[in-house]
């Protein structure tokens, strides 16, 4: 196909290391919150000023291993420290609820792992609490935060692809089944909806919005949590989302939205820095965004992190580009995916 030399918009908040700087605490030191602790550091100012787990031992080592300044043995205390400006909670999604209402009342703004609750009801407790106690509160979907997704959201605005009518996404991951293991146990809110579907269910609301109605297919595990699901989402417009997440295979990772004048394609991951195309209605391919800014994979969860701050610093109590009702509604089309699949899990 022919590429023109089309421009397109800049990003608008390219670098982390811009946002005002916010004391950070960490509820919850697995291997997530390492990553984003060690994002933070190597792209922005932000700073990780303590660390909590139920388990000192685990507390410590921890905070040795990635320069955390102060390790709490408990939750409470986490949140109980006066140092501490905002609470990332990345324990188990089946925690999320307990966790983040722990914060909440102790006056702490709030940054939750996706998903931000095991259930649209539980996320809707969260989000009024966190209203209620007028402190900032997001869902720590960090592809919102992305150059890409930003120059994405710019073109869509702008009606480049005319009117979205296809949107599509994929992701998937082998996972080593273990009845007990958190992505399998129903206790622990297992699944791959939960764990991986969530972006793409996102990704959907990103491009059309709440969905007017949920199809869903898949199959379970024999613990009775989806292992594997495909989903057919129609807006009030009549446009189609076509959304798949597995704990079978690993999968591309790609996210599409086309319209009546064009299609946006990404780069492998969809929900990570790595790229677009802009293609115009005839097949053309006008565009192609590579992501200049060597910030791979989890490190682009720096941008999450420096949107909060900047929120805070503006004095908003959630996010403009995803809102907390947002969030709910991303679990109410999971709920009732699963509902239809008939999985078991945390109601």
């Amino acid at each position: 196909m022919t590429v023109t030399s089309r421009t397109l918009p800049a990003p608008r908040h390219p670098d982390p290391a811009d946002a005002p700087v916010l004391r950070w605490g960490v509820l919850g030191p697995g291997v997530i919150a390492g990553d984003f602790v060690d994002a933070l550091r190597a792209h922005t100012g932000q700073r990780i000023v303590a660390c909590g787990s139920r388990s000192a031992d685990r507390a410590e080592a921890f905070a040795a291993a990635h320069g955390v300044e102060r390790a709490h043995a408990s939750y409470e205390a986490l949140v109980g420290d006066p140092e501490v400006d905002v609470v990332y909670v990345a324990t188990p999604h089946s925690q999320h609820l307990e966790h983040a209402l722990l914060a909440i009342r102790a006056g702490k703004h709030v940054l939750i792992e996706k998903p931000m609750a095991a259930t649209a009801d539980q996320a809707r407790l969260i989000a009024a609490a966190a209203r209620e106690a007028g402190v900032f509160a997001m869902e720590a979907m960090w592809t919102r935060y992305l150059p890409q997704t930003d120059i994405i959201r710019q073109l869509l605005d702008a009606g480049e692809i005319g009117e979205p009518a296809v949107v599509t996404a994929d992701f998937g991951g082998r996972a080593r089944f273990d009845p007990t293991g958190r992505l399998w146990d129903p206790a622990l809110a297992g699944g791959a909806l939960l764990d991986l579907g969530v972006y793409t269910v996102s990704w959907a609301s990103f491009a059309l919005g709440e969905p007017q109605s949920v199809l869903a297919t898949g199959s379970l595990a024999s613990t009775g949590v989806d292992e594997q699901a495909a989903l057919v989402l129609t807006s009030p417009s009549g446009a189609q989302a076509l959304l798949s997440t597995t704990l079978r295979a690993g999968t591309p990772s790609l996210g599409t939205i086309s319209g009546s004048g064009g299609r946006i394609e990404t780069d492998s991951p969809f929900w990570g820095p790595s790229g677009f195309r802009l293609h115009g209605a005839d097949g053309t391919l006008a565009a192609h965004w590579r992501d200049p800014y060597n910030r791979p994979y989890r490190q682009g969860m720096s941008y999450e992190a420096a949107a909060l701050a900047r929120y805070v610093a503006d004095g908003r109590t959630e996010s403009p580009l995803h809102p907390l009702d947002e969030a709910v509604s991303t679990l109410a089309t999971i709920d009732e995916a699963r509902r239809q699949l008939g999985a078991l899990g945390v109601e």
